[in-house]
């Protein structure tokens, strides 16, 4: 690729060579002619006297994976540049994207961090992970890019492989020992129970994305509708021809999926079944625990085979539309299905009863806005969905916006909830030794609030008591962990076997922090900053808001001990 100011010939001069060069590829035989062929194309096209206009991106576009906008020719001019037309609804186009990493592994200057290897915390693998099962200290992944179930210890703190062999599988049976069947791309997982006399949670479902079925995983050895005993460890289809359809029945095999993407469980009478977010035809299935009939619950149309069907209306049955959704989750207090409608940006109710159909939170708009109520507030993509223990709080994967929201179901508001990183977590692997934990940032707009200098020597213990006051009128946000955080820019030997963060739970009994000077001090002087991050609704829960506070109290470390030095207190008046 030449630099722009010798561009003089369009892409659309590539055009004749190109078409010459497939059609010569398919009277070719063997792949060394094949590989002479392309090689001959490159010189000819490399020998031109005119180098090639290849256009710029446009400005404005959404980049990802990529600190800033990329340029064709200050960033890509010289290499070898794949271009795939890709969308991630797409599960055909998800399973090209072994093929990119293999390129990308084999030419690249650095690698990637995916991967499928097991054993301890510290080493084990994962590539896209996508839906999650969790008993006791167990969690079952559907390690989706890897074609695998995996399971995590975290009491051993190991992680094994109990279902697929590590790379796609066609197989559209089953019945194999889990770690000798091949499966495909599994999306979401959830447990369930066989019909065994002993009632228990035996089975994980499986929503098989890339096979367009539903398999089941015996955890424990049980029985399926219709299927003799089976073995533990068995991996089996249960649900779905495997043709990509929008096709109910009776009998569960002949049913057919379309890219099957959440799963939710409803063991208790009368429903007795999984809900089944089927994303390619728009629709929420059900299957039968009983028989494992497959039955047409909201979205979609009666034809089968238009997979293109979608919408956003609220409505009933099938007068009702979605748009590509990928999660739901049974709501077994009030007996209501909630669904995440990703490409409508929307969360949606639906009661299984009257299949009614209609739109709980979003306004319809991409975008992240925290309203004071549930069809004020927006958001991008949801992608995921799981309730409470009590029903009261639904926490949504709110993807495109990269944030966890919290949707109180019975005060009607929306809150963001924060993810701290803690030091040993881990993300692909172990963090380098030098990477610190990553506080979260408080916004612009916070007070700075400077403290009058406090001096302690060596050993003595600090104490800082909170006395912050909401506005007249509210209270701390459920569901939404206010807390503090302790930092000490260029000083941070200062915070060395501190607890530098906690919640605050209560307005009217808030902590004190502690802070004890270390014995050995690499400065005499260093600023202690404290920072703050409240979580609070107006009374009647109608609006909700966040407010971040920083305390910056300026330390002078001194050979004279003191008998007693006086908490500090940490005023702030809303």
């Amino acid at each position: 690729m030449a630099a722009p100011g010798a561009r003089s010939c369009s892409l659309s001069g590539l055009l004749p060579a190109q078409t010459s060069l497939e059609y010569a590829l398919l009277d070719a035989v063997t792949q060394e002619e094949k590989d002479s062929l392309v090689y001959q194309y490159l010189q000819k096209v490399d020998g031109w006297e005119q180098d090639l206009s290849v256009p710029e991106f446009p400005e404005g576009l959404e980049w990802l994976n990529t600190e800033e906008s990329i340029s064709v020719y200050k960033d890509l001019c010289g290499k070898v540049v794949v271009l795939d037309f890709f969308t991630y609804c797409c599960i055909n186009c998800i399973h090209l994207l072994p093929d990119l990493h293999a390129l990308e592994h084999t030419y690249s200057d650095k690698g990637p961090n995916p991967g499928r290897k097991d054993g301890m915390f510290s080493e084990s693998t994962f590539n896209s992970p996508q839906g999650v099962a969790i008993m006791d200290n167990i969690i079952y992944v559907a390690d989706t890019e890897n074609h695998l179930i995996r399971k995590i210890d975290l009491e051993a703190e190991m992680v094994s492989t109990v279902a697929g062999i590590g790379i796609q599988g066609t197989d559209k049976e089953g019945g194999a020992k889990g770690e000798e069947q091949p499966i495909s791309s599994p999306w979401d997982i959830v447990f369930g129970r066989s019909g065994s006399e002993v009632q228990r949670d035996d089975i994980l479902w499986i929503a098989m994305a890339g096979t367009h079925q539903i398999w089941a995983f015996l955890l424990d050895c049980g029985r399926l509708p219709k299927k003799n005993e089976l073995k533990k460890g068995t991996c089996l289809r249960f649900a779905g021809s495997g043709n990509e359809e929008n096709r109910n029945n009776s009998y569960p095999h002949k049913a057919g999926f379309a890219q099957p993407s959440g799963l939710s469980l409803a063991s208790e009478d009368p429903w007795s079944c999984l809900f089944v977010a089927d994303s390619e035809s728009s629709t929420v299935r059900t299957v039968s625990l009983k028989d494992g009939a497959v039955k047409h619950l909201v979205g979609g149309e009666r034809d089968p085979m238009n997979l293109f069907a979608f919408g956003d209306v609220d409505g009933v049955g099938i007068n009702a539309k979605l748009q590509h959704p990928l999660g739901v989750t049974w709501d077994k207090r009030r007996n209501l299905v909630y669904v995440a409608d990703s490409y409508n940006h929307k969360i949606k109710v639906v009661d299984p009863k009257t299949k009614n159909c209609t739109t709980l939170a979003g306004t319809g708009d991409a975008s992240n806005v925290i309203g004071s109520n549930f069809t004020d507030s927006t958001f991008n993509e949801p992608g995921g969905l799981c309730i409470g223990e009590n029903g009261q709080l639904l926490y949504v994967a709110d993807t495109n916006n990269h944030q966890i929201k919290v949707m109180d179901l019975e005060t009607k508001t929306v809150s963001v909830l924060p993810v701290f990183r803690s030091e040993s977590a881990m993300v692909d692997g172990p963090f380098p030794a030098e990477k610190q934990k990553t506080l979260p940032r408080l916004p612009k707009s916070a007070p700075d609030i400077r403290l009058s200098p406090v001096a302690a020597s060596p050993g003595q213990t600090l104490q800082f008591k909170l006395r912050l006051d909401l506005p007249s009128g509210t209270k701390l946000t459920e569901g939404a962990p206010s807390c503090w955080f302790l930092s000490a820019e260029g000083n941070e030997w200062l915070l060395q076997g501190q607890i530098p963060s906690g919640e605050i739970e209560s307005i009217s009994s808030q902590p004190t922090i502690s802070l004890q000077i270390p014995g050995d001090c690499l400065s005499l002087e260093a600023v202690l900053s404290i920072s703050v991050f409240l979580y609070y609704c107006s009374a009647d829960s109608s609006a909700c808001m966040m407010k971040g506070i920083l305390f910056s109290q300026p330390l002078q470390i001194t050979d004279t001990q003191q008998d007693y030095i006086p908490p500090v207190e940490l005023k702030y008046i809303f």
